[in-house]
């Protein structure tokens, strides 16, 4: 990232929204072979959300509506919106079309983006380029999946896991440099393609009543194939953006870890040498909300008070793809 940059983009508003039904771990217990012992210990997961009625743009307007509120701005004043997504409400027009819609912010452009679960950090550098130009005053950016519309739940694996939720943060311009973005560290390998997918319903597998009988529309995941390099990429990756911005244990305010497990967010922590009081952890609460969690994080920790202006934070992701990365933020509110 260049270093004579005239604007630094900076989070200026938070939002999010969490349905109102919850699924705790007794409730796999009725439908799966699996306990609440076994859960807990293994992710650290004790319940999630779930969206009966509506869609990932009904998820993500409520939290661009929470935003608004808030901040008190308009939709009208919104330029760009960049929806993270694998759940998308149909393949187009766009979830930020419905959006854009729903918010009716009819002055805006925007698209989806597609990460999976390193989707939020993806979308963040992507609205932080478009501040940085000088071209865009007002960039929202939402990360929000529908994950329980992909999930099996008669997969005692991968049911578990998954919750349904939405977080957006508004980007803005700054002079203040120090503040905002400062670097981010992004890497995709599709070697890992087949360790964590979803195979049908695209070009390659079309959707047919044999597609739906195999179950190719929900998603599926090698658990310890994905473990065993998420814990190496997440954790060295957020190393080495500390390393590259000569920042110590000591200057971070908080590791901000994508949620979806708790034993490979406290490697990544113990590698960048931080306790656990400096880890931002809402997992026991809402599962892994894809591209939702590390947004659902910065709102519930800002609005706690926990974070303020000045506080280096280290943003960190691992998902299907495999995608992985770790973005270098200044808090600037």
């Amino acid at each position: 990232m260049a270093k004579d940059k005239k604007y630094s983009a900076v989070i200026t508003g938070v939002g999010m929204y969490v349905p109102d039904k919850i699924l705790d771990n007794a409730f796999f217990e009725k439908i799966v072979d699996t306990n609440d012992e076994w859960i807990r210990t293994r992710t650290g997961i004790r319940e999630r959300r779930l969206l009966e009625n509506g869609a990932t743009s009904d998820l993500a307007a409520k939290a661009a509506q929470d935003l608004l509120k808030n901040k008190n701005i308009s939709a009208d004043e919104i330029d760009v919106i960049i929806v993270a997504t694998v759940t998308p409400d149909m393949f187009f027009p766009a979830t930020a079309c419905l959006v854009q819609e729903k918010i009716g912010a009819k002055n805006a452009w925007g698209f989806d983006l597609s990460a999976a679960c390193s989707g939020f950090l993806f979308a963040f550098q992507t609205g932080c380029s478009l501040v940085e130009s000088g071209s865009y005053k007002k960039v929202m950016v939402i990360g929000a999946d529908k994950m329980s519309s992909i999930t099996d739940y008669t997969d005692r694996n991968n049911c578990i896991l998954f919750g349904d939720a939405a977080a957006a943060v508004l980007i803005e311009p700054t002079e203040e440099t120090n503040l905002g973005l400062q670097d981010s560290l992004l890497r995709i390998d599709g070697s890992g393609k087949n360790s964590l997918y979803m195979s049908g319903g695209g070009s390659l597998n079309p959707p047919t009543h044999e597609t739906v009988d195999k179950k190719m529309h929900y998603i599926f995941q090698d658990g310890k194939a994905v473990f065993k390099v998420a814990v190496k990429g997440m954790a060295d990756i957020s190393y080495d953006i500390m390393q590259k911005n000569k920042l110590t244990s000591d200057d971070i305010a908080y590791l901000v870890p994508h949620q979806a497990n708790l034993r490979i967010i406290d490697a990544t922590a113990e590698r960048m040498g931080l306790s656990k009081e400096k880890v931002m952890i809402n997992i026991d609460k809402y599962g892994n909300t894809t591209a939702a969690t590390i947004p659902l994080c910065l709102v519930e920790y800002y609005r706690d008070g926990k974070i303020k202006k000045g506080d280096k934070l280290i943003l960190a992701a691992f998902g299907a793809g495999y995608t992985w990365g770790a973005s270098y933020l200044v808090w600037a509110i």
